[in-house]
């Protein structure tokens, strides 16, 4: 057994170590040398690996968010298409079903709207209502050609401004989109 005191106990001088102790100090100073080499490339190489998989993280919740936004946009644009489309239809059915309208209107005019037909006539009104089929055109009302076709034209002392006098087929309205413009004879006021 070897006493690796520096300091002897009984002098309390510093010691020379022995030449065994000397090449023993100086490995064991290499070999920390050499384990702190190794700690420290790879302690580089740790942080480097750290630095390569935080980018790869960073672009995956980067592309994961751009997913998310595609998917939120396809979700607005197919609810938007889904909405356009019944409207389409609710629009076709409306106008498929005028010419018979027409007919139940001058039915009703002529008082031949009697019975079970007029029950059915009812029925399919109601139902395009709740579509949101509605019929407009009144006479009275203030003429705009945006949704009126005037068919006839005359003067009046009696109005102020250009107005329906006679409705001749009304009009039919979805709440987007005029199905026919109700078709009108109109008098201006003199002048």
């Amino acid at each position: 057994m070897t006493d690796k005191r520096r300091v002897d106990p009984e002098t309390g001088e510093l010691r020379e170590p022995t030449p065994e102790e000397a090449v023993l100090a100086e490995a064991e100073q290499v070999t920390s040398e050499a384990e702190e080499s190794v700690v420290l490339e790879g302690l580089v190489a740790a942080e480097k690996l750290a630095a390569e998989r935080l980018e790869d993280l960073q672009r995956a919740q980067a592309a994961h968010y751009n997913l998310e936004q595609q998917y939120n946009a396809y979700v607005k644009r197919s609810k938007a298409e889904a909405l356009a489309a019944h409207d389409r239809g609710v629009a076709t059915v409306g106008e498929a079903l005028i010419p018979v309208l027409d007919d139940i209107e001058l039915s009703r005019q002529h008082g031949d709207l009697t019975g079970p037909f007029a029950s059915i006539a009812e029925k399919l009104e109601s139902t395009l209502q709740r579509l949101g089929i509605e019929r407009y055109g009144e006479v009275g009302e203030a003429f705009d050609p945006a949704v009126h076709e005037a068919l006839m034209h005359g003067h009046s002392a009696d109005v102020t401004e250009p107005t329906v006098q006679q409705v001749l087929q009304p009009g039919y309205r979805t709440p987007g989109r005029i199905l026919r413009a109700a078709r009108v004879a109109v008098v201006d006021p003199e002048a």
